[in-house]
């Protein structure tokens, strides 16, 4: 259990569309309106978790024209966050949209992100520690992934609300950008990799 905790705190602190968007929402629009984002994350977490659990996620990437579309939906979108944040200019730009999300753009971004999928197939089809029942090995797992994708998003939401308040240089700002964009580009090629194989 202490290996998969690992996995998954190193699985999720790495920066993926969900985190940065959450954090960009946060310094955009304040607290309230994370909140409401980060339950969208969570309920479409919740769904891909469902979907690798019954196997429909392999059903669904069984299909050739199905994996092609997931492939260039998700890399098309994960390069357009990372080319907004790059050429944001000298404000930090942690994905910071126009309108308000909520609930339904949170649940959105999860159904169409390649990290979630990868992760939550690395996840629960690795790591057998309760051989007597999968059901239970499966509820264990839920639990631990919930204490720990929780609250890191939750710090990275209080991250992308305190940022505004750093006053750092444009120089300064730039680097955040670029470094968040090559981020993104990295978990890009990682999921586009991982489709593909």
């Amino acid at each position: 259990m202490l290996a998969f905790a690992i996995s998954l705190f190193l699985l999720v602190v790495t920066p993926g569309p969900a985190v940065l968007s959450l954090a960009g929402i946060g310094s955009a629009f304040g607290y309230r309106a994370g909140i409401r984002y980060l339950g969208g994350l969570v309920i479409g977490y919740h769904f891909v978790i469902l979907t690798v659990v019954s196997g429909l996620a392999s059903i669904l990437i069984a299909a050739p024209w199905m994996r092609n579309l997931l492939l260039v939906v998700s890399t098309g979108y994960l390069g357009f966050l990372a080319f907004r944040i790059a050429y944001a200019g000298s404000q930090v730009a942690l994905v910071t949209p126009k309108a308000k999300p909520g609930l339904i753009a949170g649940v959105g971004l999860q159904l169409v992100n390649p990290k979630a999928y990868a992760v939550n197939t690395a996840l629960m089809s690795g790591f057998s520690f309760y051989t007597d029942s999968l059901v239970i090995e499966i509820a264990i797992k839920l639990l631990i992934m919930n204490m720990i994708w929780i609250p890191l998003h939750l710090c990275w939401l209080y991250l992308g609300v305190r940022l505004n308040s750093f006053n750092l240089d444009e120089d300064t700002q730039k680097t955040i950008n670029y470094a968040m964009a090559s981020s993104l580009i990295i978990v890009l090629i990682f999921s586009f990799s991982s489709l593909i194989l």
